[in-house]
């Protein structure tokens, strides 16, 4: 049987992933649970708490709400399918080839589908430069780490997950608003777009 069961008590077969089966929710739920760096990591740090950071330092950086959105949300398919470790990933074709495939059923859900080659570069030069951060302040072997510059400061302290649930359900929401609303604002060619 190839059906999993979701946090709000949807079942689905993940590889047959359908917009109907993402739900914000799941997501916020798992990645709050999820720990980041294979649980390496002096203190539990969770890809929830990666995700807001990432989120904020695209606002920060005064990015647009979809950009803010894109950061929020770049590691969602990993509420379905966990996460792996970079090292490890980069050698699994077939993983980052199902990722590639839930991330689109997400990011089509979520208004994001159309995301440009340019804009996949921006998000993912925020989560490399805050990757940085996490890895000088949460893995001892990493002391002495260069950092990247940002705009904002992480905040890398261990948090209840539930904090993180809450955290990050309310930035998506506020930022999923505003970006329905400006998509609304071109499509009626109101002025301020």
């Amino acid at each position: 049987m190839n059906i999993m069961n979701t946090y709000t008590g949807r079942q689905f077969d993940p590889m047959q992933i359908t917009e109907d089966d993402v739900c914000l929710e799941d997501i916020a739920h798992a990645l709050s649970l999820l720990c980041r760096g294979g649980g390496q990591l002096i203190w539990f740090y969770s890809v929830g708490q990666h995700s807001v950071n990432c989120a904020r330092e695209a606002s920060a950086r005064g990015w647009n709400d979809r950009m803010v959105l894109a950061c929020l949300l770049h590691d969602a398919s990993e509420a379905y399918i966990s996460d792996i470790i970079r090292p490890v990933k980069i050698y699994l074709d077939n993983y980052l080839a199902i990722e590639d495939k839930i991330m689109k059923v997400i990011l089509k859900k979520f208004g994001l589908g159309d995301m440009t080659p340019e804009e996949n570069e921006k998000w993912k030069q925020i989560d490399n430069d805050i990757l940085t951060h996490e890895l000088q302040a949460l893995l001892p072997g990493e002391r002495n780490r260069l950092t990247a510059p940002l705009a904002s400061v992480p905040d890398l302290q261990e948090r209840p997950w539930q904090e993180t649930e809450k955290n990050f359900l309310k930035m998506a929401l506020q930022y999923l608003n505003k970006t329905a609303s400006d998509s609304r604002r071109r499509s009626e060619g109101i002025a301020g777009s």
